[in-house]
């Protein structure tokens, strides 16, 4: 019996790991983080932070969302976080053809499920996508909090800026809302972020 695996989507997806971010690794002499390290990183946050869920979830499903969210990057890039929101739109279509691309390399039942998981992660209307989405914008808070500012301070970014793009994580975990409003006060206070 021969196996037939999805080998050209196993190895497309390694190019991930050549996709840099604007978050920095503090613990590795502040070099660029890469897309897999971050897509890792969040799937881990989500198991730990999940006891904090407003609504009830599934674990399993914010991972695998939060695992697969960041793959059309291999094609599309990543844009910063606090890019302006004609540059946002564009790079929207270019995601969506590169999802159509990539998740077209699998078998098509797993490629139907995959590309439903990956829009709803993008829609964010499920509690399970509102809560993953919740997870990809706390992270970054933490790791910039850690970082004195990381790319906050070098983008000059305001502290409105970022209580929006944290704004999931006041119906989908208001304990960890909170968490972040603190954190983004004491980075204003520190002028990591300005004050607008």
């Amino acid at each position: 019996m021969s196996l037939t695996l999805p080998l050209e989507f196993l190895l497309e997806i390694d190019k991930l790991k050549a996709v840099y971010r604007q978050t920095t690794v503090a613990c590795d002499n502040n070099r660029f983080e890469n897309s897999a390290e971050h897509s890792w990183h969040i799937a881990l946050l989500a198991q730990v932070l999940a006891p904090y869920a407003e609504q009830p979830i599934d674990v399993s499903r914010v991972t695998l969302m939060l695992l697969l969210h960041d793959l059309v990057e291999i094609d599309a890039g990543d844009t910063f976080a606090f890019d302006t929101q004609v540059d946002m739109a564009a790079q929207s279509q270019h995601e969506l053809q590169a999802a159509q691309r990539l998740f077209g390399l699998l078998p098509a039942k797993q490629a139907q499920a995959w590309t439903a998981l990956w829009q709803e992660f993008e829609q964010a209307q499920s509690a399970d996508a509102q809560f993953a989405k919740a997870m990809d914008r706390v992270l970054p808070l933490i790791q910039n909090m850690h970082n004195q500012g990381g790319s906050w301070a070098r983008h000059r970014v305001s502290r409105s800026q970022v209580l929006a793009r944290n704004r999931y994580l006041e119906y989908s975990a208001p304990k960890l809302w909170q968490f972040a409003c603190e954190q983004i006060e004491l980075a204003v206070s520190k002028g990591w972020l300005t004050a607008e």
